[in-house]
């Protein structure tokens, strides 16, 4: 959990916006993960890095992913699965063959 004095830290008032420091904030990002922009003392809008909005993106992703796994336990879950060399061996796949693929990155 953040403390208060990071919070603090990621506080910028819209007024710095308007006096053309723009740029000075988002050089922050380089440093900060996210800015908290406050208009009239009240949070309005957040600014993230883009390091930080790739890491959100990504937690959502697998968030989904799971909820569509426990969706699917629940639904097959007494069901018993095929076993992988049998599925392998409907496809005419060897282990041979997915040791010369190697890693595979799935999106």
């Amino acid at each position: 959990m953040p403390s208060a004095t990071n919070v603090a830290k990621s506080l910028v008032s819209i007024s710095q916006f308007n006096k053309g420091q723009a740029s000075r904030i988002f050089d922050r990002l380089h440093n900060e993960s996210q800015l908290i922009v406050l208009k009239n003392n009240q949070p309005t809008a957040f600014i993230l890095s883009p390091t930080e909005y790739d890491r959100l993106t990504e937690l959502e992703e697998d968030y989904a992913l799971l909820l569509e796994a426990y969706e699917r336990l629940e639904r097959h879950g007494d069901e018993s699965g095929i076993p992988m060399a049998d599925v392998m061996a409907l496809h005419g796949i060897t282990e041979s063959d997915l040791d010369e693929i190697g890693d595979v990155e799935i999106e």
